[in-house]
């Protein structure tokens, strides 16, 4: 399986703002994003509806979804390599995705990532939300 085309920005991230890892994370990417290319959706908001995507809540929750302006859909190791696409400039970021494309490594990281989605959701929750929803970012829902 090779890597989709290069993402049409902006790019909906949605991501799940209870769990603590993957909230900052996701933030990590938006402090970065000074161009707008990133737009947050937090999948655990009460409010959150995935039926305008036709992809089921809990394939959201299993794992990281990117959509783009085409409605190109990433998940998981694709997904990052999307983010990472909106910071062209970054040397880390370029690395990353040149690594994770190469062949010998992709079917690693997606190893690796599948393990990850299987233990995310017995890792720490955030308690600091407010109504049941950590939304960052000022971006929601279509």
């Amino acid at each position: 399986m090779t890597m989709p085309k290069q993402p049409e920005f902006p790019i909906r991230v949605f991501y799940d703002g209870s769990c603590s890892v993957c909230a900052t994370e996701i933030e990590h990417y938006l402090r970065e994003d000074h161009g707008g290319k990133l737009l947050p959706v937090d999948i655990s908001a009460r409010d959150f509806d995935p039926e305008p995507y036709h992809i089921p809540l809990e394939a959201f929750m299993y794992e990281l979804h990117v959509i783009d302006q085409s409605g190109a859909v990433y998940r998981g190791v694709e997904a990052f390599w999307a983010i990472w696409q909106a910071f062209p400039t970054s040397t880390i970021y370029g690395v990353l995705g040149a690594v994770i494309r190469m062949p010998v490594v992709k079917p690693f990281a997606r190893l690796l990532y599948k393990g990850f989605a299987r233990v995310r959701p017995y890792l720490p929750k955030r308690t600091h939300c407010d109504g049941g929803s950590c939304r960052i970012g000022k971006h929601g829902n279509p």
